[in-house]
């Protein structure tokens, strides 16, 4: 489906639509790969850049990164900002010559309005087990969590029913916002993000992703597929 034709009228019926396809369970499946992706682009600029990193699990080291920039046309408008990353983010996943057992997406999954953010969206459209985390809350209510690492919170929607997780994952330093996007659960999806940080308050994943993509928009890593030796 071409996005840039879509109103946003249209794009709140598919979010209702694609929300029905969204499968959350627990996730027991061995991971040995796992994947980050982030996204960036200026508010008013038509010009977006996607990148998916490739890393081992549980060591983290990375394997390799998919670089794409793609131009959109559909408007900036919070709540709805899949429909301008998902097309390029589908780019990044074609060119990965191996896929990930889980990709933990820079964004959320459930915590949203229609419960059908980015990690969510993505996860449906390709049937691949997603994990949201962001920087920010965008949907939801939650009891701050303690000020050490690891502690965290449950978020909650307005039914007081379970979105995701809030997760201290640096001492005294922000919490970050954990859900599941697609074939993943609040627990399972909590779990793999306390497994995936080291030093740093985001996960690798989407850390290196973070990095990969800005380092791209700079100029300094080309598109396409790179493996990482």
């Amino acid at each position: 489906m071409d996005y840039n034709t879509l109103t946003v009228p249209q794009a709140t019926i598919l979010q209702k639509e694609l929300k029905d396809e969204v499968i959350i369970s627990p996730f027991h499946k061995k991971i040995t790969l796992i994947g980050g992706a982030d996204i960036s682009f200026n508010k008013f600029s038509t010009t977006v850049y996607a990148g998916i990193v490739l890393l081992k699990f549980p060591e983290l080291t990375p394997v390799g990164y998919s670089l794409v920039k793609k131009e959109v046309h559909f408007p900036y408008v919070p709540g709805f900002l899949a429909f301008r990353e998902v097309p390029a983010l589908l780019d990044a996943w074609e060119q990965l010559p191996v896929k990930p057992d889980v990709l933990v997406v820079d964004g959320h999954g459930i915590a949203h309005p229609r419960r059908m953010g980015i990690a969510s969206h993505f996860g449906v459209l390709m049937n691949q087990p997603t994990i949201g985390s962001a920087k920010k809350k965008l949907y939801g209510k939650y009891e701050e969590p303690d000020l050490t690492q690891g502690s965290h919170t449950i978020l909650l929607d307005k039914a007081d029913l379970p979105l995701g997780t809030v997760l201290r994952s640096k001492t005294k330093v922000k919490p970050i916002f954990v859900s599941p996007g697609h074939l993943t659960d609040v627990d399972s999806s909590l779990k793999i993000i306390e497994q995936s940080i080291r030093n740093y308050r985001l996960p690798e994943p989407t850390r290196l992703a973070h990095n990969a993509v800005n380092s791209f928009r700079k100029g300094v890593l080309e598109e396409g597929y790179t493996p990482v030796s």
